[in-house]
């Protein structure tokens, strides 16, 4: 065969009529052939990925998720159940997507978390995913302002979702995000300013976007420092979004609305109970006031409340979870050889303090690293193999450090 013979072997074009002709050992391909070959491997590719994906997500019913997270979690049932049931009914949302064989297209559940700081946010998001093997990632709101501000753009949430599938598109397609500190992108008043609130209302425009599924052009390495890197399309359909929030003043809010509705008789008997637990009243309205505009709160259908902890919660937190606390500090000397005791008093003390200082459960770790820091420093270089940690040890360890001079403040 003359070289003027040679063809493509896939679609018989002579090598006048290509750019490219790679010859092979029994035959040849030109550079045509060779991109739609890398097409049709990207798309088989993608399919497997997808199917893989869809295999590995695991319908776990409500109960059981709840069961689960009360290993974990301790109190907060009603957070639990919301939560549990709006998870299972946006995987099962998924699954039946797969099949289309009705019309009856699901939305997805989005949920707010309102609760004070230390009240387990953040715990039963990342708990939920750990047992549904999906990729989470944590984004914090009080970074995010409006393109072209300094700041980071609402899309560089997606981007820790794609680094937390190792970059696998149809995974991160099926993760959940959790978005914390909402509350501070609230709107900061009703009237118009002179200046921009380019990290309130202006970011709760751009989420709306990404919450109401569709596809956003994500940069994967995080972007403004990487002004050359190509987008990856990502489709937030399937997109679970939970956020949380302190939500500080909204109890006020919820007090007008109620005091407004108990008029006559008896009514400040029925406050009295309603302030033990204000925050379970809140209700769509309230976070409208708060500042939230109303076409984000359309797309959380699922709003829900966290208890403040009281003392007998926080005593439970201490001991009872699977990472409880103590029993991370008991591994911690452990590992160094030591067994380590506390007693019932200094439980009961630390619980104290953390009530006084209201920083909820992050203020127990708090004061438990107050009164260990020295034995932790000294124990490791000493010969004991016992390690009793008693009242008159606590309250000398804790009285001479930073922690105990916020009561002050």
């Amino acid at each position: 065969m003359s070289k003027q013979d040679v063809r493509c072997s896939f679609c018989g074009r002579q090598k006048k009529e290509v750019d490219v002709l790679i010859a092979g050992i029994t035959g040849h391909i030109c550079d045509s052939c060779i991109g739609q070959a890398s097409l049709i491997i990207q798309e088989e590719y993608s399919h497997l990925s997808k199917s893989k994906t869809e295999s590995s997500l695991q319908l776990i019913k409500p109960i059981e998720i709840m069961n689960h997270l009360d290993q974990f979690v301790i109190g907060q049932n009603e957070a639990k159940k919301v939560l549990s049931v709006a998870v299972y009914n946006h995987y099962k949302r998924l699954l039946q997507a797969t099949t289309k064989e009705e019309e009856i297209e699901i939305e997805k559940s989005n949920v707010i978390l309102a609760g004070e700081t230390g009240t387990g946010k953040t715990l039963l998001a990342k708990t939920i995913a750990k047992l549904l093997n999906v990729p989470f990632c944590i984004a914090d709101a009080t970074v995010l302002t409006e393109a072209g501000y300094v700041g980071e753009d609402v899309e560089s949430i997606l981007s820790r979702l794609l680094q937390a599938a190792d970059y696998d598109v149809a995974q991160a397609e099926r993760g959940i995000v959790f978005i914390d500190e909402v509350d501070k992108v609230a709107r900061k008043s009703d009237n118009p300013s002179i200046t921009r609130d380019v990290s309130g209302e202006g970011v709760q425009q751009a989420m709306l976007k990404l919450l109401e599924g569709s596809v956003v052009s994500v940069p994967p390495q995080g972007g403004r420092k990487h002004p050359d890197q190509k987008m990856i399309q990502v489709n937030t359909k399937n997109i679970l979004f939970i956020c949380g929030g302190a939500f500080d003043g909204i109890k006020q809010i919820i007090e007008r609305r109620i005091k407004t509705q108990s008029i006559g008789f008896g009514s400040n008997d029925g406050m009295k109970e309603v302030k033990e637990n204000i925050l379970s009243y809140v209700n769509q309205l309230d976070i409208k006031k708060y500042g939230l505009i109303p076409e984000l709160i359309g797309r959380f259908p699922v709003l829900t409340y966290l208890n403040p902890l009281d003392k007998d919660t926080l005593r439970s937190i201490l001991t009872e979870p699977k990472n409880a606390l103590v029993k991370q500090y008991e591994k911690l000397f452990e590992i160094d050889g030591i067994k380590l005791e506390i007693t019932e008093e200094v439980l009961n003390f630390i619980v104290d303090k953390a009530l006084e200082l209201k920083l909820g459960a992050r203020g127990l770790r708090s004061i438990c690293e107050a009164i260990l820091t020295d034995a932790m420093f000294e124990g490791p270089s000493l010969d004991t193999k016992n390690f009793v940690v008693d009242l008159n040890y606590a309250e000398e360890k804790f009285n001479i450090s930073k922690i105990s001079k916020l009561k002050a403040a």
